[in-house]
């Protein structure tokens, strides 16, 4: 079995810096491109940044600048370091992973719970 879990999460005052981890564990051979998400009240999950196995990242436009996303590959575990936080980032951040469970096995997605972060003040 494979568990992504996340941790980090909580409320802080926009302008305000939160930093989110999430470590996988479980029967893992590969571990590729992982990434975090994120869903708001009444709207779709979307893309928030990647992280390849090699360190290659992708953003999404909102949040480039005030995010950054990172990797431990020794650890099985992505980061991702929020500054500068809006109101409309307030949202349940989930983490993903795309990952090999074994050598001959074609890789599959894999979600955490989610964790929640709200921007208020």
């Amino acid at each position: 079995q494979v568990q992504l879990v996340e941790s980090g999460g909580g409320l802080v005052q926009p302008g305000g810096s939160l930093r989110l981890s999430c470590a996988a564990s479980g029967n893992i051979f590969r571990l590729n491109t992982m990434g975090w998400y994120r869903q708001a009240p009444g709207k779709q999950r979307e893309l928030v940044a990647t992280i390849t196995r090699a360190g290659s990242t992708n953003y999404a436009d909102t949040v480039k600048g005030r995010f950054t996303i990172s990797r431990d590959n020794a650890k099985n575990t992505v980061y991702l370091q929020m500054n500068s936080l809006k109101p409309e980032d307030t949202a349940v951040y989930y983490c993903n992973a795309d990952l090999q469970r074994y050598r001959y096995v074609a890789p599959d997605d894999y979600w955490g719970q989610g964790t929640q972060v709200t921007v208020s003040s």
